[in-house]
């Protein structure tokens, strides 16, 4: 069965509108939860893909992240063992720091709407032609500055990076086909989480868009699986377990 490691930044943000994409092609999926102390798992073996969620910090926030590190390894393992590795918002940050980035914690919130482009980059990318002038959301706090070399293949209505491919099994992006309304609601009501001053704004838009929004991330799923081949079950090693055998 094909099965992939998520590991989950905060309690209000899961794969939300990307699992029934998900299941709907029989891929089933583990969650991994380092903010409530979980260990970061350090091995591609047991998995076909890895998937990096949102957060409510920068990743430059080791305080509040002090996960970061062994993540960063993790995309390591991914990909050295040719697995796909897909990074939404905090997880897109995280990828892009794999991949050479330097990270801030300023702004601590970087939240709105915006028309994607696809760049020159991404005119064959099957991802950035996905969202190619559709208004999405847009939720990463703090920034990475991309290392020379690594174009992105989406961008913001001011040319700001929205998703990059640093390699063919590798994506990072800002922008989030997994929220929905509800998800942003759970947030709001998380305890102590910092919000963007506009969040009420980013809601009321999320429930006037729904439909849009749901269309977009079918949009996105279809892409993903194409591009990074996600139906592909990789090799998988044994998991064996010792019996004690009593005379």
């Amino acid at each position: 069965m094909i099965r992939f490691v998520v590991i989950q930044h905060s309690y209000a943000e899961s794969l939300g509108a990307l699992e029934p994409q998900l299941e709907a092609r029989d891929i089933g999926f583990a969650y991994l939860r380092p903010v409530t102390g979980q260990d970061v798992v350090g091995s591609a073996t047991q998995f076909d893909a890895l998937w990096l969620l949102g957060g409510a910090y920068p990743v430059a926030d080791r305080e509040h992240c002090p996960w970061v590190d062994d993540e960063l390894r993790l995309v390591g393992v991914f990909r050295r063992a040719r697995r796909p590795v897909v990074g939404i918002g905090f997880g897109g940050h995280v990828v892009a720091v794999a991949s050479g980035g330097v990270a801030t914690a300023e702004p601590l919130h970087d939240a709105y709407w915006t028309t994607a482009r696809a760049t020159a980059h991404g005119r064959d990318d099957p991802l950035a032609q996905a969202v190619d002038g559709r208004r999405v959301l847009v939720m990463a706090n703090g920034r990475v500055e991309l290392p020379a070399g690594l174009a992105p293949i989406v961008v913001d209505e001011r040319g700001r990076w929205l998703a990059i491919r640093p390699d063919p099994l590798s994506y990072g992006m800002l922008f989030r086909p997994e929220l929905k309304p509800g998800m942003i609601e759970d947030m709001v009501m998380e305890h102590d989480r910092p919000l963007p001053d506009a969040i009420g704004e980013i809601l009321d838009e999320a429930r006037a868009r729904w439909p849009e929004m749901q269309e977009t991330t079918d949009r996105i799923a279809a892409a993903l699986v194409s591009a990074l081949d996600l139906m592909h079950e990789r090799r998988k090693m044994p998991v064996f377990t010792m019996t004690v055998k009593r005379d």
